[in-house]
């Protein structure tokens, strides 16, 4: 007990007192504490949010524009066109009267970002410039911070998107750099790590997310962490695994609610100034303890549906802040 208490102790001095960054040596000594001490870590967690971040909360929507019928083979996701059992299929990108009205009711909800999605490797100049007019439009007619995920981005298109008003880009890693190769192959850890890069290059501020329960190790959880300190996005979306019928995950059990928080507490210790947004999974992984991941570091969240699952209904999240005294806000990473 009492070597718990010491590295929790050493941790809130660091984060708090130094505000230094925890080695990836003590954030695994952190990931190695048994469950009784995880309450220990999530209030942990909270306070150094509140400290670093704030108390604001940022609400986004996203739509996904295009669905399915995405040439790569990402094992999590059921918009491959590569996995036949799936139920997802392709559809045409929606037009624009669609994406402003999605827009709008996005904004309706007190959210300040709504985030563009389309099911691609990469998008061709028409996306680009499709993508650009929507933009525009929805700053117009809605004053709501547009966001795009588009997949793999060359200089110039990345140059196109943050000239034509894109605030942020989410481009995912998804996983460590060791188990990447047994979730994707038709495309590179490397290739998404540049996009990344040149997201921030180009002055967009970039949204980099994480799956937690693909069949990573703890160790390769940590590594994760350490990859996303490289890339140093703005926000980082944290998904759990709601396995997907017809995909290679598809039998892959749930991450254990306890666990779930325990590593978004991890999450924020490692990752103390970012924008820690609760994703996809949450409902079905955490339940009854969504209430304590908001207490564990998150301070941002998606509200309504995702791209192929379910959300629960917007006003649940928007009482469970109500009632955790949390305002919504506009957030930013600190500097």
């Amino acid at each position: 007990m009492s070597s718990a208490r010491q590295l929790l102790d050493d941790a809130r001095v660091a984060l708090l007192d130094e505000r230094r960054d925890l080695k990836l040596e003590e954030l695994s000594a952190l990931a190695a504490l048994e469950d009784q001490h995880i309450p220990a870590l999530a209030a942990l967690a909270h306070d150094v949010r509140i400290e670093r971040c704030g108390l604001e909360v940022e609400v986004e929507g996203i739509l996904s524009a295009k669905t399915g019928g995405c040439p790569e083979d990402c094992h999590f996701c059921s918009q491959s066109s590569q996995f036949s059992e799936s139920p997802v299929r392709a559809t045409p990108i929606l037009n624009m009267d669609e994406i402003l009205e999605a827009a709008r009711e996005t904004a309706q909800l007190g959210a300040s970002e709504f985030c563009i999605v389309v099911a691609m490797r990469g998008p061709d100049q028409r996306m680009i410039d499709q993508v650009i007019e929507a933009t525009a439009l929805v700053t117009r007619e809605v004053g709501i911070n547009v966001a795009a995920s588009l997949g793999i981005l060359t200089k110039t298109q990345a140059k196109q998107l943050a000239a034509g008003g894109v605030h942020r880009y989410n481009h995912n890693l998804e996983t460590a750099r060791s188990h990447f190769p047994e979730i994707v192959t038709t495309h590179s850890w490397e290739q998404r790590f540049e996009t990344c890069t040149l997201v921030r290059e180009v002055g967009m501020e970039l949204c980099c997310g994480a799956i937690i329960g693909l069949g990573e190790t703890d160790e390769q959880r940590i590594e994760l962490i350490g990859n996303l300190r490289d890339v140093d996005p703005a926000e980082v979306p944290l998904n759990f695994l709601n396995p997907r019928p017809g995909t290679p995950l598809e039998d892959r059990p749930l991450v254990p609610a306890l666990e779930a928080i325990k590593w978004i507490a991890l999450f924020r210790l490692g990752l103390p100034d970012v924008i820690l947004r609760y994703a996809g999974g949450r409902e079905v992984t955490l339940r009854e303890l969504q209430v304590m991941g908001m207490t564990a570091g998150i301070n941002a969240l998606i509200v309504g549906n995702y791209l192929t699952t379910l959300g629960r209904e917007p006003q649940q999240d928007l009482k469970m802040l109500d009632d955790l005294k949390m305002p919504i806000g506009v957030l930013s990473k600190v500097l």
